[in-house]
């Protein structure tokens, strides 16, 4: 409901903010359950292999969470600011609070808490997020009907797709081409895994590799926005600009241990093939050995008086002793 011509009313009740991204929730808790269940599995390793068994699977798992969470988390930029700042529309009521951006692949995240929290008769705790969708402005139009607080708003605009700092379409598809290259470093690591677990370390320590490079792929793409032109926000008599976040910075180090391992790895298969597969508990081909010969046995039968006949002479009573024996059953 408005008042005329698309002005909306003060809405005094307080509005329930967003908590915690259940998206985020659920992979941390898979992840929890394969560290728990190879922890569980690792008495039944015997021998001095199980530290190292243990330490490989835990970082091996900790590089898969952090690929796959940072597709779900809203810091791989962030700004902050405290100031004295309008609440809502229609009232000249300055509050005093921390106004927060978060910008992650998917969308952003607007915080505002008060300082103290209770003012104006109100708790002034607030979390929105705003997702990069083709309704984005609907969103933003919703918010402007449930009456959510000035900053928020406000902030909430600049990404809206008319906004003069064209912050929508930078973020969006920065964003979009992250995720996705994310999401393939996640098929190397996958793929990676299933090698280190067969006699093929070296193709192992490859995969590991372009998992590092995909992660450093996705970082690049974020990073584009870096070279547009600056959209400064300004909140009451304040204004602040973004800086890469806990997000960004977690998976440049993800990326680059990634690349440590797969050179480790590389070089280690190069020099002593052997030891490393050895520290795999993978098996070792012998080069001397054919599995495709089988033994052959010799029954002392076909012996004569003790000493081996030649292997035509063996042939030929092999021969003559089985037609001898069908033509002694007719």
């Amino acid at each position: 409901m408005t008042f005329y011509d698309g002005i909306y009313p003060f809405y005094p009740q307080q509005q329930t903010h967003f908590i915690f991204n259940l998206d985020l929730l659920t992979v941390i808790l898979v992840f929890l359950v394969l560290v728990a269940t190879f922890l569980i599995i690792l008495p039944g390793i015997r021998g001095k292999s199980r530290p190292f068994w243990m330490f490989r699977i835990i970082l091996s798992l900790f590089i898969g969470a952090v690929i796959v969470a940072v597709n779900f988390t809203s810091d791989w930029a962030a700004a902050s600011v405290k100031t004295n700042t309008t609440y809502k529309s229609f009232s000249s009521a300055f509050v005093s609070a921390e106004v927060g951006l978060h910008i992650g692949l998917s969308g952003i995240n607007v915080t505002l808490k008060g300082s103290p929290v209770e003012q104006l008769n109100e708790t002034i705790d607030y979390n929105e997020v705003f997702r990069w969708t083709d309704i984005l402005d609907k969103d933003y139009t919703d918010a402007l009907e449930r009456g959510l607080p000035n900053p928020i708003l406000y902030i909430a605009e600049k990404f809206t797709i008319n906004s003069p700092c064209g912050l929508y379409h930078q973020y969006r598809y920065s964003g979009r081409y992250a995720s996705a290259c994310m999401w393939t470093a996640f098929c190397c690591w996958l793929v990676a895994n299933v090698l280190f677990s067969l006699p093929v370390i070296l193709y192992a320590g490859y995969m590991m590799l372009a998992t590092g490079t995909f992660v450093f792929f996705s970082l690049a793409s974020f990073a584009t926005v870096q070279n547009v032109p600056v959209c400064t926000f300004n909140v009451g008599t304040v204004s602040f600009q973004t800086h890469f976040s806990v997000s960004f910075w977690l998976s440049l180090a993800t990326g680059v241990l990634c690349f440590l391992i797969g050179i480790s790895v590389v070089i280690l298969d190069c020099w002593m093939p052997e030891r490393i597969r050895e520290a795999f508990s993978v098996g070792v081909d012998d080069p001397d050995e054919d599995s495709s010969l089988i033994g052959c046995y010799l029954n002392d039968s076909f012996l004569d008086e003790g000493n081996p006949l030649p292997p035509e002479n063996v042939t030929l009573t092999v021969i003559r002793r089985i037609i001898f024996a069908i033509y002694s059953k007719r």
